[in-house]
């Protein structure tokens, strides 16, 4: 089966490098999605917008032959959100890995401190010890840029409520299941789109924030699992 993986903030498709060969063993076919805007430290991210970032999700499920599992980390959750709701009939699961989607209207990035049309990398000594777990700093900062800035004042639109009837799989990282599950039962507004969703799965992977990096083989069994 097709996986198309959605980055978050500051990382391109490189950041699912040590998850794809995994994928690729258990026989299916990963695609990475580099976001506009992350191509590098130096692309001009003047231009880019919420819906390039979404279309270019599209056009990653348009170019599998069948349906998808689409996997999202972080903010990338809003984003493949958005791409689940333009594409529904593609999608047969998906996957949010230490985030969720966004409801319509809201910007998920709004707190982030921008600079210009950049939306720069937090600084390493700000993250949580949690947030961390497990990674290594000097890997993890060469890999980043900054996203665009668009992120923090942006809203998502969606409109195919349908979206809600896809299977989801929350994987929780550097929080735990029962805490998602509690923020859910609290009515906390940035999670008000998992309730709405028919058939959920709440899946712990105890470790940092980018499982992708510090738990490759664990994250990528969670995926391929989803498929079956």
């Amino acid at each position: 089966m097709d996986i198309v993986l959605v980055p978050g903030l500051w990382l391109d498709a490189s950041s699912w490098d040590l998850v794809v060969p995994h994928l690729t063993d258990a026989g299916h076919t990963a695609r990475p999605v580099t976001l506009p805007g992350l191509e590098s430290a130096e692309t001009d991210r003047s231009g880019v917008h919420v819906a390039d970032q979404v279309a270019a999700v599209v056009a990653a499920i348009d170019e599998a032959d069948a349906s998808v599992i689409l996997v999202g980390h972080s903010m990338g959750c809003a984003v493949a959100g958005a791409a689940l709701d333009a594409r529904v009939d593609k999608v047969s699961t998906v996957v949010y890995v230490g985030g969720w989607p966004a409801e319509p209207g809201m910007i998920p990035g709004k707190n982030f401190p921008t600079d210009g049309a950049d939306l720069p990398p937090v600084p390493w000594e700000e993250f949580e010890e949690a947030d961390v777990r497990d990674l290594d700093r000097a890997t993890f900062e060469a890999l980043l840029r900054p996203s665009p800035a668009s992120l923090t004042s942006e809203p998502f639109e969606l409109g195919d409520e349908r979206r809600y009837s896809v299977p989801a799989v929350f994987v929780c990282p550097e929080y735990r299941a029962a805490d998602l599950k509690e923020w859910v039962a609290d009515g906390t507004e940035s999670v008000a789109a998992i309730p709405k969703h028919k058939d959920v799965t709440y899946v712990d992977l105890p470790t940092g924030h980018w499982p992708q990096l510090s738990k490759p083989a664990e994250l990528a069994a969670i995926i391929a699992r989803a498929g079956e």
